[in-house]
Formats: C-alpha cells, sequence, structure tokens
C-alpha cells in the first residue's frame, strides 16, 4: 500500500504538513526573478535599483543559508529537532513583512538573507525529521514529496507574480508559515531524537503515534516488543554519546562524506540549479523565441514532472537505479545540446528550436527525477547515525558553497565561452558522478535509520 496504508497515515500528514512551509519558502525564492524588472523600473518601490545592487540582494540569500547552515546542529543538539522547526517559519514572515514596508533597497538586503537563514534551517531540519518518523520503505517516496513541493512553490512562485499585484502577494503567501505553524505544534518530536536526549517514554508514545500502532489493549505486548527492538537499534549507533572530532574520522563518515561531496559538487556543476536560473541566456543563445520567464515556467513544469515520477519510483526501484540513470540521462541531453550549439548554423537553430527546446526537457526532467530528487535523502541516509545531524548541516554548508561556486561559474561561461562549451562542461560533471557514485554509492533502500 505504501504511503496510503493506514500504518504510514501520520507520516504522510506530518510530510505534507512540513510541505507547507516548502511551498513558502519555494514561492519566496521564485519572487525575486520575475519581480526585477519592477525592481529596476521607475516604478520601483524602494527606488530604481541597478544591476550590482541586484547581484548583492541575491547573493544576502546564500549568506544568510551559509550562516545557518554553519550554526544549526547546535540549537539542534541543545534543544531537539522539533523545537528548531518551530523557528524556520519565523525568517521567512518577516521576509514578507520588509517587502511589503520595502521603501529603500536595504529593506530587500535585510529580507534576503532571513530567508537564507529560514531556508537553510529548513533544508537541515525538515529531511531529517523526515526520515526519522518514516518507515524504510516509504522514506525516499516522503522526502521526494519535500523536494517536489519546494521546487513546486519555486514555479508558483513565477507564476504568482503575473496575476498577484506587488502588495498584494506578501499578504497572501505570509499565511502559509502561519498555516504550517497551527499544524505542526501538535505533532509529537520524532521518537530517534527523543531517545537521543533520553526520554524514553516520550519516545514510545512517538513511536506508537507515528507508526499508527493499534491501542487495543490485547496488542500491547506486541507493540511494546516493536518499540524495543527500534529503542535497541537506535541507541546501539552510539546516538546518546557525545559527538568528538573522532567521529568524524573514521573510515565509515570519511567514506559518506567523500560521497556527499561528489554528489554536491555533480548536483550544481551538472546544471541541475543553474540553467534555472540563466534560462534566458542559454535560450537566447539557441534561438528562442520565447519570453525568458516563460522559458523558466516550461522548464520548472517539466522538473514537476520529474519530480512526481521519482515520488513514485523511489522505493520501488532504489536510490541508485534512479540517480544513476538520472545522471546518464542529463548527460547525454546536456551533449546533445552543445552538438546542437557546435555544429548547427543559427538559421537552423531559429527554425528548428524545438530541437533545442526538447533536449533541454529531457535534461530538466532527467535531472529532477534523481540528481535534484535524491540528494537530501542520500544526504540523510548515508550519514552514521550519531553524526547525523552534525554531518547533515556541514553537507549543507558545502551545498551553498556548491551553488555559490555553480552561480558564479555559470553566467561566465555561458557569456565567454557560449552555450555549448558550458554544456559539455556539465555533461562532464554528469559523467564524473556517474563513475563514481555508480562505483561506491551502497543502495539504502529498505534500511533501517540505524544500519
Amino acid at each position: 500500500m505504501g504511503i496510503w496504508s493506514k500504518r504510514v497515515r501520520w507520516q504522510l500528514i506530518s510530510t505534507l504538513t512540513l510541505c507547507i512551509m516548502s511551498i513558502a519558502h519555494g514561492i519566496s525564492l521564485g519572487w525575486f526573478s520575475p519581480t526585477l524588472p519592477l525592481l529596476r523600473s521607475k516604478n520601483s518601490p524602494v527606488g530604481p535599483i541597478d544591476v550590482s545592487e541586484v547581484m548583492w540582494i541575491g547573493s544576502m540569500f546564500g549568506f544568510g543559508s551559509l550562516l545557518c547552515n554553519v550554526f544549526i546542529c547546535f540549537p539542534i543538539a541543545l534543544f531537539g529537532l522539533k523545537k528548531c522547526m518551530y523557528f524556520v517559519p519565523i525568517p521567512n514572515m518577516i521576509n514578507w513583512i520588509l517587502i511589503y514596508f520595502a521603501n529603500k533597497s536595504v529593506y530587500l538586503h535585510v529580507a534576503r538573507i532571513l530567508l537564507g537563514i529560514s531556508g537553510g534551517s529548513m533544508i537541515v531540519c525538515f529531511p531529517i525529521f523526515i526520515a526519522e518518523v518514516s518507515d524504510n520503505n516509504v522514506r525516499g517516496t516522503l522526502g521526494s514529496i519535500f523536494m517536489l513541493t519546494l521546487c513546486g512553490g519555486l514555479t508558483l512562485g513565477f507564476v504568482m507574480v503575473y496575476y498577484i499585484s506587488y502588495y498584494v502577494l506578501p499578504c497572501v503567501v505570509i499565511l502559509l508559515p502561519i498555516v504550517y505553524l497551527c499544524l505542526f505544534i501538535p505533532l509529537p518530536e520524532p521518537p530517534q531524537d527523543l531517545l537521543k536526549r533520553g526520554r524514553v517514554e516520550k519516545a514510545e508514545r512517538s513511536f506508537y503515534f507515528y507508526k499508527n500502532l493499534s491501542k487495543d489493549p490485547t496488542k500491547q505486548d506486541e507493540n511494546k516488543e516493536l518499540f524495543i527492538i527500534y529503542r535497541d537499534k537506535v541507541l546501539g549507533g552510539g546516538i546518546q554519546e557525545k559527538v568528538k572530532i573522532s567521529d568524524f574520522r573514521t573510515k565509515e563518515s570519511g567514506k559518506a562524506f567523500f560521497l556527499i561531496a561528489v554528489l554536491l559538487v555533480c548536483n550544481q556543476m551538472s546544471g541541475s540549479f543553474a540553467i534555472f536560473n540563466y534560462t534566458s541566456a542559454i535560450f537566447a543563445q539557441l534561438g528562442s523565441r520565447m519570453e525568458p520567464n516563460e522559458c523558466a515556467i516550461f522548464l520548472g513544469v517539466v522538473q514537476l514532472f520529474g519530480l512526481a515520477s521519482a515520488v513514485i519510483l523511489v522505493d520501488r526501484v532504489g536510490r541508485r537505479w534512479l540517480l544513476m540513470p538520472s545522471l546518464a540521462g542529463m548527460g547525454l541531453a546536456e551533449l546533445g545540446v552543445g552538438l546542437l550549439k557546435s555544429l548547427a548554423s543559427q538559421d537552423f537553430l531559429n527554425t528548428h528550436f524545438w530541437i533545442a527546446l526538447t533536449l533541454m526537457c529531457i535534461a530538466a526532467y532527467m535531472s529532477s527525477v534523481g540528481v535534484v530528487a535524491l540528494t537530501f535523502v542520500i544526504i540523510v541516509e548515508i550519514l552514521p547515525l550519531k553524526i547525523r545531524a552534525p554531518g547533515v548541516s556541514i553537507s549543507m554548508c558545502g551545498l551553498s558553497c556548491a551553488v555559490f561556486m555553480a552561480l558564479m561559474t555559470y553566467p561566465v561561461m555561458i557569456n565567454k565561452y557560449g552555450v555549448h562549451i558550458t554544456m559539455f562542461m556539465s555533461a562532464g560533471f554528469c559523467l564524473v558522478g556517474l563513475i563514481v557514485l555508480g562505483i561506491f554509492l551502497p543502495e539504502t533502500r529498505g534500511k533501517s535509520m540505524s544500519q
């Protein structure tokens, strides 16, 4: 029955509750790009801003995210996972309040930093929460739903800017974090997080809740036995012991961080994120007659189909069998775009733009079905249990650095060397990921979080 079975009912409901916040964050991210023409015009609510200021406002998000990634593991260890998740919507709401009242560009700088802090805490806490409350056979599916709604919110943000005015949009979107907070408060803390802090009785009640175990008195002994098995597995991983530097130097930890580094670099330098940021520049060189934002929305919709496919397939075929074809398919599509641009004349590209569009759609779909959908799932699953929270925090710092590297590299490559060289580079990173991850990445489908 998968995610529709009675046993995982509360696991699905709690995941969908988190997805309300991921949609809100996606809309907040998607708002910026299509709003830039207004912000740079004479009718700008903050006064016309130039290109350099746009660059700084955009980069403030990465600064806020990295800042949060560095420090979020400490409050998680001190206060627990759920209490840190109460914090996630607050910077997002302040972001929209600042946008509404902004009359100087400094408001937008602060708003983007706060949005980065909200997003940085979200991408650390949410995947861990989903993984800890989920059964082994649905963990990948529920984690992919989180990514589906995040990217869906991004596309929705692009669309909403066209139909909702500048001052009305904040009033609409700010309701989503409030709804998330109201629905999330009643949910119990994850049992694994409670065991880590020695709260065994609360962990037992949380375990029964998320597994939706029967309250029938005749099944109490059976349920108790299930919890004891779960508790012993979790505590056997040394989760209650103090994390030491030496825990990061073990062979298991070293292999995990090596694979995560390769995954993150290939995730970003393959173009899975940067291509969407520079869609208009890429399509312009490929002979597109579509509006820049139309191109982004079009690829965004294709990406959603890829993520939806991942939700359906991830717990059926496994992580490796989804990630490897994703890297291969994306690399071949990007290689095709590069060859097309290299060998075809501009007149041919202008007349037969559908060829380039089809190849870009294949690249967007294949990246979404594996590289985009599974990155967070794989990171949480391959890290050793004892260092999972600080390990995810370190990994997200790496992701922020990889995003920064990609966003700095791609515009230079596209404008200086052309789309064809850029696509050859992206295909090269796909090949590196395919070889390294294909050889060393273990399959984690169906394994418990303590294995």
